[in-house]
């Protein structure tokens, strides 16, 4: 886990360059302006902005005005160390999100009040002790259900963190084995429900049926080799298409353009 300001941080990208994270992060915008993508999905940023990646998330800013505030990150297993709960942070709204944006803009008022909470991280950084990790891991905690509850309120979700488990897994599941399992029905199998209630439990949590949730992870990874200038032969055998005809098909079915249409367009 580190706490940094924007502006100061040498190697921090601030620009137009493509680049993919691998920890949480949240950024707090107390001035500035401009756009930032996320996955093809761009947002607008200003003063109160706050905005939340999650790993393997690749993005880019387009900056208009110089922006200042805080970037908070840390990796799963700083909290799942603490927490016995392994899926903990699908808990939250705002991270892996499918149908919802991962930002939140809040009026300054609000805004100053949770940067107190980011501030005391600072404050904790800039005097470590022996149990700074325990003190740093409440207050990150109390943070997240902060950030959840007003994220909650802003997109009219519950706020409540608990989800049917099986959902949970689902998610981490496809995580780690989309480039093998491409159905519906082996996710089942090893979630050990059927497909139909696999089916009813995403569409209850996410708006989406379990067959769009991996399709939608499939695509989101595809487009990263796509950019990567990955060869369409190479895309075909990592991710277990039976041809290239049959891969982009599938591309084009969920994109309505062909992969190298994409790429060209990149």
């Amino acid at each position: 886990m580190d706490l940094g300001r924007i502006e100061t941080l040498k190697n921090y990208v601030l620009d137009d360059t493509l680049h993919q994270i691998s920890f949480y992060e949240i950024l707090f915008i107390e001035k500035g302006s401009g756009t930032f993508s996320l996955d093809e999905n761009k947002m607008t940023i200003g003063p109160g902005t706050i905005i939340f990646t999650s790993p393997g998330q690749i993005r880019c800013w387009n900056v208009r005005k110089p922006v200042t505030g805080y970037t908070l990150f840390f990796e799963k297993d700083f909290l799942n160390l603490f927490f016995t709960d392994d899926l903990f942070l699908y808990r939250f709204h705002y991270f892996n999100q499918y149908d919802k944006p991962t930002k939140i803009e809040m009026p300054s008022s609000v805004f100053r009040q949770t940067l107190k909470l980011v501030q005391s991280i600072e404050e904790e950084f800039a005097q470590l002790q022996n149990d700074s990790n325990h003190l740093l891991r409440a207050i990150l905690y109390q943070l997240l259900v902060v950030l959840n509850r007003y994220y909650a309120l802003t997109y009219n979700v519950k706020s409540d963190t608990y989800i049917h488990p099986t959902f949970f897994r689902f998610r981490s599941l496809i995580e780690a084995e989309f480039l093998e399992h491409h159905h519906v029905s082996k996710y089942a199998q090893l979630l050990k429900v059927s497909p139909a209630q696999l089916n009813k439990i995403c569409r209850q949590y996410s708006g989406l049926s379990a067959q769009q949730m991996i399709h939608q992870k499939l695509v989101s990874e595809i487009k990263k080799e796509l950019r990567r200038n990955q060869s369409i032969k190479e895309i075909v055998y990592a991710f277990d298409f039976s041809d290239p005809s049959n891969f982009n098909r599938f591309f084009k079915r969920l994109t309505s353009t062909t992969p190298q249409h994409y790429r060209d367009n990149i």
